[in-house]
């Protein structure tokens, strides 16, 4: 099982965005670009993947959204699609538990500092160990969205191991592709 964690600094924590205008949500856009890199195969889901979404954003911060590759259902590989699976979660009440919202979609009040409690990851940073001579990658990784990690954020994963994906800062889906790809070649006994 392999979990991806996205901390989206400005991203709204309440249903109260248009999907037609989802960089206007806090940047709700790279989000959803992550969520679909998380999943998307060509005609079929990762079904052993998770997703966190950690908002951040007004009016209610942070809250946490947890896609599960196993029972996810109603996706579809457009932002359009992701973003209303957001929308629905975050107009779901929700308490410190994790409350379904849709199939495989869950939301619950709380943000990075207690998911990293319950998950230990591994950042991803230009300047990690490069993944390509990585004798082992772990199973969960987090990054950021648009923003770099805050101070406070930094203190959390300082002693987090941190891999690379390249020489070069991609953006949060495509390095989630590069390493999703890595991890198929492993799995497969490629080198």
């Amino acid at each position: 099982m392999t979990a991806f964690v996205i901390v989206g600094h400005r991203a709204r924590t309440d249903g109260n965005f248009s999907v037609n205008d989802l960089p206007g949500a806090g940047r709700m856009d790279v989000l959803c670009r992550a969520v679909n890199a998380s999943f998307f195969l060509s005609h079929d889901l990762r079904r052993d993947v998770t997703c966190y979404l950690v908002l951040c954003g007004e009016p209610a911060p942070p809250k946490t959204i947890r896609f599960d590759g196993s029972t996810l259902r109603s996706l579809s590989p457009d932002e359009r699609s992701a973003g209303s699976l957001i929308k629905k979660a975050l107009s779901t009440v929700c308490g410190s538990e994790f409350r379904e919202a849709a199939a495989g979609v869950f939301v619950r009040k709380g943000g990075l500092d207690r998911l990293l409690t319950e998950i230990p990851v591994a950042v991803l940073d230009e300047q990690g160990t490069d993944i390509r001579t990585a004798p082992h990658l772990p199973d969960a990784f987090l990054l950021s969205d648009h923003e770099n990690f805050t101070a406070d954020e930094e203190a959390f994963i300082s002693t987090s191991p941190r891999f690379s994906v390249g020489p070069k800062c991609l953006h949060a889906d495509h390095t989630i592709t590069v390493l999703a790809n890595e991890l198929d070649r492993r799995s497969a006994g490629w080198k």
